[in-house]
């Protein structure tokens, strides 16, 4: 098939990712194209050649302009991108149209397009792409990346289908053993919406040292909340690429996770899982749906006691088992397979209505 994927624009899609949604681009459209598909990703520049990319932006977070209206200045110039990007697919020739991005233009124009579109919801809805949901009048088929994801937008859209993210299982290797010197992981982007600072009260109340790896997404709330806090036994090791980031997740007795919002997913439980490493989490969005009582221990939210209990239970919880769900319900392979079988409904769909009604004329005329 010819498959149309359009990226978010702030950051490139490749490595060190970002964050969760620029893997899950990077995973799909390679995975995609290693099973034949003809695919084009739409996204900023840096982002990896390999993937088919044409790029339609610079990434926005990373203009910086010196100015107070930089904000707008970013806002305007990706506006700008998604605005031309949807006009120009009107004459390109595609099967079918993905959008991974979380802007409201490729939702909200999408009526304007023959091409079949499909959105995925990676977030909890919010006013610029609920917006977008709610203008567009055309025909679109929504995939939520959890059950709990399709609730919180079931007042705005009815999802078609619910698709769980998946992870590339052969780059997070399963490590049989922790480390021989214990430690808690913690990683992912460095934001206040992570919770991160619960996870280093929560490893010292547990009495154990605490690994921190992730790009600073938010430099202020690194520097007035996280640095006060590293230091005995609290390291922040750095933004890390694909092959460290496993070596330090799979050598950890327990990872945390901590979001302060409706995770919708939770990749980094995922990947944890993948290692071998037993994860102990807020009680939040759908992290509960990926966890059970063989590899995953949950927490009362926002409750730094509740959470540093559930380090110490789910230290001792058995890595296999945790392995083993990880290649049950986390493989990146059934998730393509589910988004496979998706494009080629869209696609067939799209074929037979634009194939020649004659059979009815005749029988009319008959």
């Amino acid at each position: 098939m010819r498959i149309a994927i359009i990226a978010h624009l702030k950051f490139p899609i490749s490595e060190p990712f970002a964050g969760g949604l620029e893997m899950h681009t990077h995973m799909l459209a390679r995975s995609l194209r290693e099973r034949g598909h003809d695919v084009t990703l739409f996204a900023s520049t840096r982002s990896d050649p390999a993937l088919g990319v044409e790029a339609i932006c610079d990434e926005t977070s990373l203009l910086e302009t010196g100015i107070a209206e930089a904000n707008d200045v970013a806002f305007f110039r990706e506006h700008h991108a998604y605005l031309g990007l949807m006009t120009e697919l009107r004459s390109r020739s595609f099967d079918v149209i993905h959008n991974n991005s979380l802007h409201y233009l490729p939702v909200s124009m999408a009526e304007t397009l023959a091409t079949p579109v499909l959105t995925t919801l990676h977030t909890p809805p919010f006013c610029w792409l609920e917006s977008g949901v709610r203008l567009n009048r055309g025909p679109m088929t929504y995939v939520a990346v959890s059950q709990a994801t399709a609730d919180m937008w079931s007042h705005v859209a009815r999802t078609d289908h619910v698709i769980p993210n998946g992870i590339d299982l052969t780059h997070f290797p399963y490590q049989n053993v922790a480390s021989e010197t214990p430690y808690l992981v913690w990683y992912g982007r460095i934001v206040p919406e992570k919770g991160l600072d619960y996870a280093i009260d929560a490893a010292r109340l547990a009495g154990l040292p605490l690994r921190i790896a992730g790009p600073i997404s938010n430099q202020s709330y690194f520097d007035e909340t996280i640095a006060p806090r590293l230091g005995a036994n609290v390291e922040y090791v750095g933004h890390l690429s694909h092959r460290e980031l496993a070596r330090l997740v799979g050598g950890a007795i327990a990872a945390l996770c901590t979001p302060r919002w409706e995770e919708p997913y939770g990749l980094v439980v995922a990947e944890a899982l993948a290692c071998g490493t037993p994860v102990a989490a807020f009680r939040r969005g759908g992290v509960p749906a990926l966890l059970n009582e063989d590899c995953g221990v949950l927490a009362q939210p926002d409750d730094v006691a509740s959470l540093a209990a559930s380090a110490l239970a789910a230290s001792v919880l058995s890595r296999s088992a945790c392995r083993a769900h990880a290649e049950r319900y986390c493989d990146a392979q059934r998730m393509v397979d589910e988004y496979e079988a998706v494009y080629r409904q869209l696609a067939l769909a799209s074929v037979v209505a634009h194939e020649p009604q004659t059979a009815p004329l005749i029988a009319s005329v008959a």
